[in-house]
């Protein structure tokens, strides 16, 4: 990453941040060792906790009177810090990840008073936060979701479920998006918080994945919130969430190339110590070739990642940038990771060994926040709404002569 902090991306601030946090990481994370699952919740409870006292969290929180780093949050800084935890430990990303993501429609939307509330505990670490958005049959398809949300006097009845959601199960409040019912479609969503203790809210089920956080599929049954938790105005929900998402989705493509690095650096220490047929396996052509290829790519990719972040933060449109981002990182990320595991042969498959632990780690990623089918749609409607703005006379239809 030294490399990477002379890029004319980055202000001394970040390189200053960078230094300290990979500082605090080596000390505090240390190397990365799979965490059993039934002590997966424990776990992702202390990180949190860590990161808080730390005042790393702050920065994943906007509003400095609620106990974030700045007014409005610095996507260079939060791809940093993705960046270097994920280099160390994928769940610490995940925790710093998470708390950004479900507190990032509060500081988006919420009204003082509710910014007041909810921020400060989870910048300090001392509340943790979700973000409940997708459901068994809207993923992607967020416009299709249909856990609703009526009006009763002055609360709100929230029924239906939420499922795929990280901190599942161990989070103080959540940030759950129901149809209201304004308009159709992605206009009649809403967005309300909801406390984990809440009359009507459950935890259905819990979800094991192949890489072990916190997740799970919530039920709504009856759950009445009070009015003032609404977030923004009614029907205003899916914009909340995109802007959100937004935020921290060119983060993803950061956390990606953490992991990317780390496998990289197993895999130049592997080639090197490994002896086969009387030389290094590093002293092979087709190593050096794997090798190359894999750098190459994370490098491409970091470029790709941090110009969406430097443009995010000057104001700039980042649709396209951070599709692209996300896209080639997150698929990138998987295939240096893949090249490192076999450059292990069989010792790469072993449960608990580095790679084999960033080999499960990475395969979320290229799903959450948008899959990556996802991304090439938004890329290419967004070439062609860009030709169509340079060129708006080629889409006429004109007989040849």
């Amino acid at each position: 990453m030294n490399d990477l902090l002379d890029w004319p991306f980055f202000e001394p601030r970040h390189r200053a941040l960078a230094a300290a946090l990979q500082a605090w990481a080596a000390e505090h994370l240390g190397p990365g060792h799979a965490v059993p699952p039934a002590q997966v919740d424990a776990h992702c409870r202390a990180l949190v906790e860590r990161l808080g006292a730390a005042g790393w969290l702050r920065h994943a929180v906007a509003g400095t009177a609620e106990g974030g780093a700045a007014e409005v949050i610095d996507t260079r800084t939060v791809c940093l810090i993705r960046h270097t935890l994920a280099r160390h430990a994928g769940l610490a990303d995940f925790a710093f990840a998470m708390q950004g993501l479900g507190a990032g429609a509060i500081g988006l939307a919420g009204t003082p008073a509710q910014r007041a509330r909810f921020l400060p505990g989870v910048a300090a670490g001392r509340t943790i936060a979700a973000f409940a958005l997708s459901e068994p049959e809207a993923g992607s398809d967020v416009a299709a979701l249909t856990c609703a949300a009526r009006r009763d006097g002055d609360a709100w009845v929230l029924d239906g479920e939420k499922t795929w959601i990280s901190n599942g199960g161990i989070a103080h409040q959540y940030v759950v998006f129901a149809r209201s019912g304004e308009a159709p479609g992605a206009r009649g969503i809403s967005a309300f918080v909801v406390d984990a203790g809440t009359p009507g809210f459950e935890v259905a089920e819990r979800i094991d994945l192949i890489a072990p956080h916190p997740l799970a599929r919530l039920r709504l049954a009856g759950c009445r919130v009070p009015a003032d938790r609404l977030l923004g105005a009614p029907g205003e929900g899916f914009k909340i969430a995109m802007r959100t998402l937004d935020v921290f989705r060119t983060s993803v493509a950061a956390a990606a190339l953490g992991f990317g690095e780390r496998a990289l650096a197993e895999g130049l220490q592997r080639a090197r110590s490994r002896r086969m047929f009387g030389a290094r396996l590093a002293d092979f052509q087709l190593t050096q070739a794997r090798l190359a290829q894999m750098a190459t790519t994370l490098e491409a990719a970091a470029l790709l990642t941090y110009r969406a972040a430097w443009r995010r933060d000057q104001g700039q449109p980042v649709t396209r940038q951070a599709a692209m981002a996300k896209l080639a990182a997150t698929e990138g990320a998987q295939q240096v990771i893949d090249a490192a595991l076999q450059l292990f042969g069989g010792l790469g498959v072993v449960s608990g060994q580095p790679v084999e632990q960033l080999y499960r780690e990475i395969r979320a990623l290229r799903i959450y926040e948008g899959a990556t089918e996802v991304q090439q749609l938004i890329i290419g409607r967004e070439l062609l709404r860009e030709a169509a703005a340079a060129h708006p006379d080629a889409d006429l239809d004109r007989s040849l002569p």
